[in-house]
């Protein structure tokens, strides 16, 4: 898995002339870069795909589909083509492209630690390689609009397992659980993290495990692995090896009817999943998944430099 991603980025990096190189790659230890992502619209640093050559972008491509599972890729070349859509709905007054799409690169193949982020208007992978391990958070993916529809029925929803799966963990539980689940008839206007460097002290609400009958309780895991498996599967197993699923919470905001503002928020001890569609008539998601010390890899570069000063 490691070399895949690492020789993946290598392809990018060849495709690159002197300039962009110098552009593109930034140090692994200017951490106030590292930390500032966002998933509003607007300039990053680095390379943008719109003023890429062919093969450069193909190349990455070729990184963020190595990261990612199929499906999750598929998910994210969607939220990417959207902006299109957005942009034709708009009038094209925002003058919005799939190509306003960035790669930044911090440090690169060969170094010890390096990584890159790939980012625009409703995507952000963050990915870091030290010591032999990766990590990919925060890693957010968002879609306006969040359901395109034909008659009632919908056509393209890159997000709807986000959703539909939560309202099935709604529907399974019972009447006490569900009342300890949903917290507040209101849901907050976006991600309650937003885009802060930092998870925070974001205290766990709503429902536990010990709290839902197995049927729930066994959905509540499954969404989380959901979640995880954004991530190539043995990514994605690494990660959920560090779940604690009986100390999950889970937590609902707003309303349960369609079309109506909602939120929900899954909590453990290193884990921060939250969804919130409100926007345009509950018609624009957002998503997250983050770790509470592993953002921005942020553990594995403190047990490298460590490792370092003591050798």
């Amino acid at each position: 898995m490691l070399h895949d991603v690492a020789a993946a980025t290598r392809r990018f990096l060849d495709e690159l002339d002197g300039d962009q190189r110098a552009a593109a790659i930034k140090a692994i230890t200017d951490d106030d870069l590292r930390h500032r992502w966002a998933y509003t619209p607007g300039e990053r640093p680095g390379l943008v795909l719109g003023e890429l050559r062919r093969p450069q972008r193909k190349a990455v491509h070729g990184m963020l589909s190595t990261v990612l599972s199929q499906h999750a890729y598929a998910q994210a070349a969607a939220v990417m083509a959207l902006e299109d859509v957005l942009d034709h709905r708009e009038g094209g007054h925002r003058d919005r492209h799939n190509g306003d799409f960035w790669t930044v690169l911090f440090g690169t193949p060969g170094d010890d630690p390096w990584g890159w982020r790939i980012e625009g208007h409703h995507l952000s992978v963050n990915v870091v390689v030290a010591e032999g391990q990766v990590s990919a958070t925060p890693f957010f993916l968002g879609a306006n609009p969040a359901r395109v529809t034909y008659r009632g029925r919908v056509v393209g929803q890159p997000l709807r397992l986000e959703e539909e799966l939560a309202r099935e963990l709604l529907d399974r539980m019972g009447p006490t659980a569900r009342r300890l689940a949903i917290v507040s008839d209101t849901a907050p206007h976006d991600i309650r993290t937003g885009n802060s460097p930092r998870v925070g002290d974001l205290e766990p609400v709503g429902v536990t495990p010990a709290q839902l009958g197995k049927s729930s309780g066994e959905l509540l895991v499954d969404i989380v692995r959901f979640y995880l498996d954004r991530l190539a599967y043995e990514l994605a197993d690494e990660e959920f090896q560090r779940i604690d699923p009986e100390r999950l919470h889970f937590s609902w905001e707003g309303s349960t009817r369609r079309g109506e503002g909602h939120y929900y928020r899954i909590q453990g001890p290193e884990l921060l999943i939250e969804y919130d569609n409100t926007a345009n008539e509950a018609n624009h998601a957002h998503t997250v998944w983050r770790r509470h010390s592993g953002d921005f890899g942020d553990d594995l570069l403190a047990a490298h430099f460590e490792s370092v000063g003591n050798h």
